[in-house]
Protein backbone atom coordinates (compact mmCIF):
# COMPACT_ATOMS: atom_id res chain seq x y z
CA UNK A 1 0.00 0.00 0.00
CA UNK A 2 1.07 3.59 -1.02
CA UNK A 3 0.27 6.48 -0.02
CA UNK A 4 0.47 10.09 -1.26
CA UNK A 5 0.10 13.45 -0.14
CA UNK A 6 -0.97 16.78 -1.84
CA UNK A 7 -1.73 20.13 -0.82
CA UNK A 8 -5.08 21.22 -0.56
CA UNK A 9 -5.33 24.07 -2.59
CA UNK A 10 -1.83 26.04 -4.76
CA UNK A 11 -1.86 28.62 -2.16
CA UNK A 12 -0.36 25.52 0.22
CA UNK A 13 3.07 26.96 -1.57
CA UNK A 14 2.97 30.15 -0.67
CA UNK A 15 4.26 32.57 1.86
CA UNK A 16 2.03 31.32 4.14
CA UNK A 17 4.42 29.09 5.28
CA UNK A 18 4.07 25.87 2.71
CA UNK A 19 2.89 22.57 3.28
CA UNK A 20 2.91 22.60 6.83
CA UNK A 21 0.15 25.29 7.30
CA UNK A 22 -1.59 23.49 4.70
CA UNK A 23 -4.22 20.82 5.71
CA UNK A 24 -3.05 17.65 3.80
CA UNK A 25 -4.98 15.62 1.40
CA UNK A 26 -4.11 11.74 1.84
CA UNK A 27 -4.02 9.55 -1.23
CA UNK A 28 -4.14 5.64 -0.94
CA UNK A 29 -3.65 3.25 -3.51
CA UNK A 30 -3.96 -0.64 -2.76
CA UNK A 31 -5.98 -3.67 -2.62
CA UNK A 32 -10.08 -3.00 -2.36
CA UNK A 33 -10.42 -5.16 0.22
CA UNK A 34 -7.81 -3.78 2.28
CA UNK A 35 -9.01 0.07 0.95
CA UNK A 36 -12.74 -1.32 2.32
CA UNK A 37 -11.72 -1.30 5.74
CA UNK A 38 -10.19 2.09 5.62
CA UNK A 39 -12.73 4.97 7.47
CA UNK A 40 -14.42 7.05 5.15
CA UNK A 41 -13.09 11.05 5.49
CA UNK A 42 -13.52 14.33 2.94
CA UNK A 43 -9.81 14.71 3.12
CA UNK A 44 -8.58 10.81 2.54
CA UNK A 45 -9.00 9.44 -1.30
CA UNK A 46 -9.25 5.75 -1.61
CA UNK A 47 -8.15 4.62 -4.68
CA UNK A 48 -7.73 1.09 -6.07
CA UNK A 49 -6.68 0.16 -9.36
CA UNK A 50 -7.20 -2.97 -11.37
CA UNK A 51 -2.92 -3.76 -11.45
CA UNK A 52 -3.09 -4.16 -7.65
CA UNK A 53 -5.33 -6.57 -7.36
CA UNK A 54 -3.42 -9.10 -10.19
CA UNK A 55 0.19 -10.88 -9.92
CA UNK A 56 3.63 -9.74 -9.08
CA UNK A 57 4.45 -8.88 -12.51
CA UNK A 58 1.66 -6.42 -12.56
CA UNK A 59 1.86 -5.16 -9.18
CA UNK A 60 5.46 -4.15 -10.23
CA UNK A 61 4.58 -2.41 -13.10
CA UNK A 62 1.90 -0.24 -11.66
CA UNK A 63 4.44 0.74 -9.03
CA UNK A 64 7.47 1.44 -11.43
CA UNK A 65 5.92 3.19 -14.22
CA UNK A 66 2.12 4.17 -13.12
CA UNK A 67 2.93 5.34 -9.65
CA UNK A 68 5.64 7.35 -10.89
CA UNK A 69 2.94 9.10 -13.51
CA UNK A 70 0.53 9.42 -10.74
CA UNK A 71 2.74 10.92 -8.23
CA UNK A 72 4.66 13.75 -10.50
CA UNK A 73 0.97 15.24 -11.08
CA UNK A 74 0.69 17.90 -7.81
CA UNK A 75 2.25 15.19 -5.67
CA UNK A 76 4.25 16.69 -2.05
CA UNK A 77 5.58 13.86 -0.78
CA UNK A 78 5.02 9.51 -1.19
CA UNK A 79 5.08 7.24 1.66
CA UNK A 80 6.23 3.63 1.10
CA UNK A 81 4.90 1.75 4.31
CA UNK A 82 5.82 -1.59 2.27
CA UNK A 83 9.59 -0.54 2.39
CA UNK A 84 10.42 -1.18 -1.04
CA UNK A 85 9.65 1.29 -3.99
CA UNK A 86 11.34 1.10 -7.69
CA UNK A 87 9.74 4.12 -9.38
CA UNK A 88 11.50 7.39 -10.09
CA UNK A 89 9.16 9.93 -8.08
CA UNK A 90 11.14 12.00 -5.25
CA UNK A 91 10.67 13.09 -2.45
CA UNK A 92 9.45 9.53 -1.33
CA UNK A 93 9.93 8.26 2.81
CA UNK A 94 10.37 4.45 3.23
CA UNK A 95 9.61 3.21 6.47
CA UNK A 96 11.55 -0.20 8.06
CA UNK A 97 9.05 -2.72 9.31
CA UNK A 98 10.71 -6.06 9.46
CA UNK A 99 14.19 -7.22 10.54
CA UNK A 100 14.06 -10.82 9.27
CA UNK A 101 15.81 -9.65 5.74
CA UNK A 102 18.75 -8.48 7.63
CA UNK A 103 19.68 -10.23 10.04
CA UNK A 104 21.29 -13.39 8.50
CA UNK A 105 21.44 -15.53 11.41
CA UNK A 106 17.62 -15.60 11.61
CA UNK A 107 17.35 -16.14 7.95
CA UNK A 108 19.43 -19.44 8.42
CA UNK A 109 16.69 -21.06 10.44
CA UNK A 110 14.80 -21.70 6.99
CA UNK A 111 17.46 -23.57 5.14
CA UNK A 112 17.23 -23.77 1.46
CA UNK A 113 14.02 -22.56 1.04
CA UNK A 114 12.05 -20.39 -0.92
CA UNK A 115 11.57 -18.18 2.45
CA UNK A 116 15.48 -18.04 2.81
CA UNK A 117 15.56 -16.88 -0.50
CA UNK A 118 12.99 -14.03 -0.70
CA UNK A 119 14.50 -12.24 2.37
CA UNK A 120 17.82 -12.62 0.95
CA UNK A 121 16.14 -10.54 -1.87
CA UNK A 122 13.86 -8.06 0.46
CA UNK A 123 17.45 -7.59 1.61
CA UNK A 124 18.78 -6.71 -1.59
CA UNK A 125 15.26 -4.35 -2.65
CA UNK A 126 14.85 -2.63 0.87
CA UNK A 127 18.14 -1.96 0.95
CA UNK A 128 18.31 -0.25 -2.25
CA UNK A 129 14.79 1.49 -1.42
CA UNK A 130 16.32 3.07 1.39
CA UNK A 131 19.85 4.08 -0.16
CA UNK A 132 17.61 6.51 -2.23
CA UNK A 133 14.96 7.05 0.07
CA UNK A 134 14.73 10.99 0.92
CA UNK A 135 13.47 9.87 4.30
CA UNK A 136 13.09 6.51 6.50
CA UNK A 137 11.18 5.75 9.26
CA UNK A 138 12.51 3.05 11.66
CA UNK A 139 10.04 1.98 14.60
CA UNK A 140 13.26 1.41 16.93
CA UNK A 141 16.33 2.50 17.69
CA UNK A 142 17.40 -1.01 17.43
CA UNK A 143 15.94 -1.31 13.79
CA UNK A 144 17.57 1.46 12.60
CA UNK A 145 20.92 0.01 14.06
CA UNK A 146 20.77 -3.39 12.66
CA UNK A 147 19.73 -1.82 9.04
CA UNK A 148 22.51 -0.03 8.81
CA UNK A 149 24.70 -2.83 10.08
CA UNK A 150 23.89 -4.41 7.12
CA UNK A 151 23.73 -1.58 4.71
CA UNK A 152 25.38 1.21 6.09
CA UNK A 153 24.13 4.54 7.28
CA UNK A 154 21.12 5.85 5.29
CA UNK A 155 21.77 8.89 3.43
CA UNK A 156 18.52 10.56 3.66
CA UNK A 157 16.67 12.10 6.58
CA UNK A 158 15.84 9.41 9.58
CA UNK A 159 13.26 9.11 12.21
CA UNK A 160 12.54 6.76 14.70
CA UNK A 161 8.52 6.34 15.05
CA UNK A 162 6.94 4.03 17.21
CA UNK A 163 3.79 2.20 16.65
CA UNK A 164 0.76 2.76 19.28
CA UNK A 165 -1.82 0.56 20.73
CA UNK A 166 -5.10 0.50 20.47
CA UNK A 167 -6.70 1.48 23.37
CA UNK A 168 -9.23 -1.69 23.33
CA UNK A 169 -6.40 -3.18 25.49
CA UNK A 170 -6.22 -1.24 28.22
CA UNK A 171 -6.53 -2.55 31.56
CA UNK A 172 -4.72 -1.68 34.69
CA UNK A 173 -2.70 -4.36 36.32
CA UNK A 174 -5.21 -6.42 38.81
CA UNK A 175 -4.17 -7.16 42.11
CA UNK A 176 -1.26 -10.29 42.10
CA UNK A 177 -1.95 -12.59 44.49
CA UNK A 178 0.62 -15.27 46.13
CA UNK A 179 1.67 -18.92 44.09
CA UNK A 180 -0.04 -20.62 47.22
CA UNK A 181 -3.47 -19.00 45.80
CA UNK A 182 -3.20 -21.39 42.56
CA UNK A 183 -3.59 -25.11 42.78
CA UNK A 184 -3.90 -27.87 39.95
CA UNK A 185 -7.32 -26.43 40.05
CA UNK A 186 -6.67 -23.02 39.49
CA UNK A 187 -3.96 -22.99 37.15
CA UNK A 188 -1.59 -19.64 36.87
CA UNK A 189 -2.21 -19.18 33.36
CA UNK A 190 0.80 -17.75 31.23
CA UNK A 191 -0.43 -16.28 27.38
CA UNK A 192 1.94 -16.02 24.38
CA UNK A 193 0.61 -14.15 21.39
CA UNK A 194 2.38 -14.06 17.96
CA UNK A 195 3.05 -16.32 14.81
CA UNK A 196 4.13 -19.50 15.25
CA UNK A 197 7.54 -19.22 13.66
CA UNK A 198 11.49 -20.63 13.97
CA UNK A 199 12.35 -16.73 15.30
CA UNK A 200 9.00 -16.79 17.90
CA UNK A 201 10.72 -19.87 20.27
CA UNK A 202 7.04 -21.48 20.87
CA UNK A 203 8.47 -24.95 21.99
CA UNK A 204 11.54 -23.61 24.29
CA UNK A 205 8.26 -21.87 26.38
CA UNK A 206 6.37 -25.51 25.93
CA UNK A 207 9.56 -26.76 27.11
CA UNK A 208 10.05 -23.98 30.42
CA UNK A 209 5.85 -24.84 31.10
CA UNK A 210 7.03 -28.62 31.69
CA UNK A 211 9.50 -28.45 33.56
CA UNK A 212 7.74 -25.71 36.17
CA UNK A 213 4.84 -28.47 36.09
CA UNK A 214 7.56 -31.48 36.71
CA UNK A 215 8.62 -29.02 39.76
CA UNK A 216 5.06 -28.62 40.93
CA UNK A 217 4.14 -25.60 40.21
CA UNK A 218 0.63 -24.67 38.99
CA UNK A 219 0.72 -23.94 35.52
CA UNK A 220 -0.33 -23.47 31.94
CA UNK A 221 -0.07 -21.73 28.34
CA UNK A 222 -2.04 -20.38 25.76
CA UNK A 223 -0.50 -19.77 22.63
CA UNK A 224 -2.62 -17.63 20.03
CA UNK A 225 -1.52 -16.40 16.64
CA UNK A 226 -1.73 -17.97 12.89
CA UNK A 227 1.37 -20.53 12.21
CA UNK A 228 4.15 -20.81 9.27
CA UNK A 229 3.69 -24.45 8.34
CA UNK A 230 7.07 -25.97 8.70
CA UNK A 231 7.25 -23.93 12.58
CA UNK A 232 3.63 -25.23 13.21
CA UNK A 233 5.09 -29.26 12.90
CA UNK A 234 7.53 -28.47 15.27
CA UNK A 235 5.75 -27.06 17.72
CA UNK A 236 2.87 -30.00 17.46
CA UNK A 237 5.95 -32.96 17.67
CA UNK A 238 7.14 -31.06 21.02
CA UNK A 239 3.49 -30.63 22.64
CA UNK A 240 2.63 -34.18 21.31
CA UNK A 241 5.37 -35.66 23.14
CA UNK A 242 5.29 -33.16 26.11
CA UNK A 243 1.41 -32.75 26.75
CA UNK A 244 -0.24 -35.33 24.51
CA UNK A 245 -3.28 -35.05 26.37
CA UNK A 246 -3.42 -31.34 26.28
CA UNK A 247 -4.18 -30.60 29.88
CA UNK A 248 -1.82 -27.54 30.09
CA UNK A 249 -0.48 -26.61 26.44
CA UNK A 250 -3.56 -25.34 24.56
CA UNK A 251 -2.75 -23.89 20.74
CA UNK A 252 -5.46 -21.75 19.84
CA UNK A 253 -4.58 -20.86 16.20
CA UNK A 254 -5.23 -17.09 14.64
CA UNK A 255 -8.24 -15.36 16.54
CA UNK A 256 -9.91 -11.99 15.57
CA UNK A 257 -8.13 -8.94 15.86
CA UNK A 258 -11.36 -7.99 18.33
CA UNK A 259 -11.08 -11.09 20.27
CA UNK A 260 -7.36 -10.89 21.17
CA UNK A 261 -8.03 -8.54 24.04
CA UNK A 262 -10.26 -11.08 25.67
CA UNK A 263 -7.10 -13.80 25.85
CA UNK A 264 -4.97 -10.83 27.46
CA UNK A 265 -7.40 -10.11 30.07
CA UNK A 266 -7.91 -13.43 30.96
CA UNK A 267 -4.01 -14.47 31.58
CA UNK A 268 -2.42 -13.89 34.88
CA UNK A 269 0.99 -13.06 32.47
CA UNK A 270 2.53 -12.63 28.75
CA UNK A 271 5.60 -14.50 27.53
CA UNK A 272 7.46 -13.36 24.65
CA UNK A 273 10.26 -15.42 23.12
CA UNK A 274 11.31 -13.98 20.52
CA UNK A 275 14.90 -13.31 19.00
CA UNK A 276 13.78 -11.14 15.70
CA UNK A 277 11.74 -8.00 16.16
CA UNK A 278 11.16 -4.64 14.58
CA UNK A 279 8.91 -3.31 17.34
CA UNK A 280 6.90 -6.49 18.99
CA UNK A 281 3.22 -5.17 18.82
CA UNK A 282 2.20 -7.88 21.17
CA UNK A 283 4.41 -7.26 23.51
CA UNK A 284 3.17 -3.74 23.34
CA UNK A 285 -0.80 -5.11 23.82
CA UNK A 286 0.39 -6.79 26.83
CA UNK A 287 2.06 -4.12 28.44
CA UNK A 288 -1.16 -1.82 28.17
CA UNK A 289 -3.31 -5.09 29.24
CA UNK A 290 -1.78 -4.74 32.47
CA UNK A 291 -0.11 -7.92 32.21
CA UNK A 292 3.40 -8.99 34.26
CA UNK A 293 6.01 -9.91 31.43
CA UNK A 294 8.77 -12.01 30.72
CA UNK A 295 10.18 -11.48 27.81
CA UNK A 296 13.64 -12.24 25.22
CA UNK A 297 16.72 -10.06 25.48
CA UNK A 298 17.34 -10.09 22.04
CA UNK A 299 16.52 -7.46 19.29
CA UNK A 300 14.13 -4.22 20.27
CA UNK A 301 12.36 -5.92 22.90
CA UNK A 302 14.59 -4.30 26.20
CA UNK A 303 13.67 -0.99 24.00
CA UNK A 304 10.22 -1.42 24.23
CA UNK A 305 10.19 -2.80 27.85
CA UNK A 306 12.80 -1.74 29.21
CA UNK A 307 12.82 -2.30 33.28
CA UNK A 308 9.39 -3.31 33.15
CA UNK A 309 9.81 -7.43 32.85
CA UNK A 310 12.43 -10.05 33.40
CA UNK A 311 14.31 -10.97 30.71
CA UNK A 312 15.47 -14.35 29.29
CA UNK A 313 17.53 -16.02 26.54
CA UNK A 314 14.50 -17.40 23.79
CA UNK A 315 16.57 -20.05 23.12
CA UNK A 316 17.18 -21.34 26.58
CA UNK A 317 13.98 -22.89 28.43
CA UNK A 318 15.65 -23.28 31.72
CA UNK A 319 16.58 -19.94 31.44
CA UNK A 320 12.74 -18.80 30.12
CA UNK A 321 11.35 -21.62 33.16
CA UNK A 322 13.65 -19.30 35.70
CA UNK A 323 12.24 -16.15 34.98
CA UNK A 324 8.66 -17.22 34.89
CA UNK A 325 9.32 -18.88 37.99
CA UNK A 326 10.93 -15.60 39.45
CA UNK A 327 7.87 -13.87 38.49
CA UNK A 328 5.04 -16.39 39.86
CA UNK A 329 7.41 -16.74 43.04
CA UNK A 330 7.11 -13.03 44.11
CA UNK A 331 4.00 -10.85 44.10
CA UNK A 332 6.01 -7.58 44.69
CA UNK A 333 8.06 -8.19 41.73
CA UNK A 334 5.06 -8.99 39.45
CA UNK A 335 2.73 -6.00 40.40
CA UNK A 336 5.91 -3.70 39.70
CA UNK A 337 6.29 -5.09 36.27
CA UNK A 338 2.81 -4.85 36.09
CA UNK A 339 2.23 -1.33 36.93
CA UNK A 340 5.65 0.04 35.26
CA UNK A 341 4.87 -1.59 31.66
CA UNK A 342 1.11 -0.60 31.98
CA UNK A 343 2.44 3.11 32.67
CA UNK A 344 5.32 2.49 29.83
CA UNK A 345 3.02 1.75 27.47
CA UNK A 346 0.71 5.00 27.51
CA UNK A 347 3.57 6.69 25.48
CA UNK A 348 2.99 4.64 23.04
CA UNK A 349 -0.19 6.25 21.26
CA UNK A 350 -1.52 5.69 18.03
CA UNK A 351 -2.23 9.49 18.12
CA UNK A 352 2.13 10.25 18.99
CA UNK A 353 2.76 8.03 15.86
CA UNK A 354 0.45 10.05 13.33
CA UNK A 355 1.61 13.12 14.78
CA UNK A 356 5.66 12.45 14.61
CA UNK A 357 4.82 10.98 11.23
CA UNK A 358 3.12 13.48 9.45
CA UNK A 359 5.91 16.11 11.04
CA UNK A 360 8.39 13.85 9.47
CA UNK A 361 6.65 13.89 6.02
CA UNK A 362 6.29 17.90 6.52
CA UNK A 363 10.31 17.82 6.97
CA UNK A 364 11.37 15.97 4.03
CA UNK A 365 8.42 17.37 2.03
CA UNK A 366 9.64 20.76 2.95
CA UNK A 367 13.36 19.57 2.29
CA UNK A 368 14.02 21.02 5.81
CA UNK A 369 16.80 19.30 8.46
CA UNK A 370 16.12 16.52 10.41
Amino acid sequence: MLVILRPEAEESHGKSGGWRDSAPSITVWGRQRILAELPKRPWLNLSPDPLLEGNLPSRLFWQHIKLTRLARQNCDVLLVPGSTYTGGFKPFVAMSQSLLPFEPSERRRYGLTWLHLRYLLLEKSQGITFHYATGVIFLTRTAQQVVARQIGAIRGKVAIVPHGVAKDFERPPQPQQPLSAYSWGRLFRWLYVSIVNFYKHQWHVVEAIAALRREGVPVELDLVGPAYPPALRRLQEIVKRIDPRGEFIHYRGGVPYHKLMGYYHQANGFVFASSCETFGQTLLEAMISGLLIACSNRSAMPEILGGAGVYFDPENPQEIAQALNHLMLSPQERERCAWDGYTRAAQFSWERCARETFSFLAKVAGGSGS
